[in-house]
């Protein structure tokens, strides 16, 4: 029998050294991202999230704030329990929506008070009664003025964010980029991408920095497929394309969460492999909340779990 080309490229594929393969994870390092909880039964599954990543030994978990300061207490409380009850970096969110630069002022001295060294600062998205972000009065206009002003108040370690597919609300992708060039050059130490679901769209984005005089670190932020109505929305939002191949592969899918569960996670592993292959060791995982998609990618990658992380399990 004769195999076409095609069939020959996939006898290939299938006899190669299995994706990952040979991978000891010891050169990898992540972080994890939660949202502050509404309720007791939310607050138990984050802390159960926590439980279960903290022996990854992430470099830090960030805690996010809603459009308009909405959370502002619980972010807040929620990142001293972590600096509290373990011994993982905890990174509060800080906007600029709603809020004077007195206010932030007094907010970032509680974080630097509780423990919290390491702040991502956005400018924010505005309430959902808003038609578009309008700068406090006596606040910051930026995310680039938010920096600088964050480093005024203590010498905090700041993250801020990047956009591979450029940010909506830009006029081009070279005016997103001198933006943050701007955030950085006010004193950011590193940027978080939003998510995406190419690993084209991050290395493209990368070289595009470099060419534009950028030399910090740009953490690629992945998103793990829990939910694809809610993928899709939040894609819609951000301007993060979802590719027609992975919208073919959750068709049908609905009914059956498991399967979308085995799927999510080996579309997002096999996308951090790539990244991988192309030089990346650092990744940013935006959990909703969720454990088990995120440590299956770490897993994968090579990490194991080391100590428990929780100060209350040591004593």
């Amino acid at each position: 029998m004769t195999l076409s080309l095609d069939q020959l490229k996939e006898a290939r594929t299938a006899l190669d050294t299995p994706l990952f393969a040979g991978l000891s994870g010891d050169d990898v390092a992540v972080s994890f991202e939660f949202f502050p909880p509404k309720s007791a039964k939310m607050e138990e599954t984050l802390w159960n999230t926590m439980t279960t990543l903290a022996p990854l030994a992430p470099r830090f978990v960030s805690v996010t704030y809603g459009a308009g300061g909405s959370t502002r207490e619980r972010t807040h409380s929620t990142v001293a329990r972590i600096i509290r009850e373990t011994d993982v970096p905890a990174a509060a969110h800080l906007t600029c929506v709603n809020a004077s630069k007195q206010e932030i002022r007094e907010v970032a001295e509680q974080y630097w008070e509780a423990g919290v060294r390491h702040i991502v600062a956005l400018r924010g998205d505005p309430p959902d009664d808003a038609t578009g972000f309008v700068p406090h009065p006596e606040g910051y206009a930026s995310a680039a003025e938010l920096v600088k002003g964050l480093k005024d108040i203590a010498p905090f370690e700041i993250s801020v964010a990047a956009y591979p597919e450029t940010h909506p609300e830009a006029d081009c992708p070279q005016a997103d980029l001198d933006n943050l060039k701007r955030k950085l050059d006010a004193g950011a130490d590193r940027a978080i991408t939003q998510f995406f679901f190419s690993p084209d769209a991050y290395f493209r984005f990368s070289d595009a920095a470099a060419a534009a005089g950028i030399d910090a670190e740009i953490v690629p932020g992945i998103l793990p497929v829990s939910n694809v109505a809610q993928t899709r929305k939040f894609s819609g939002m951000c301007g993060a394309q979802i590719p027609q191949w992975m919208d073919d592969l959750f068709e049908g899918l609905d009914d059956h969460p498991a399967t979308r569960q085995l799927v999510a996670a080996t579309v997002a592993a096999e996308m951090c492999r790539r990244l991988y292959a192309g030089g990346v060791r650092n990744f940013h995982f935006y959990t909703l909340n969720r454990a088990d998609l995120s440590f299956a990618i770490c897993h994968l990658l090579g990490m194991r779990a080391k100590s428990s992380a929780l100060k209350e399990a040591a004593e």
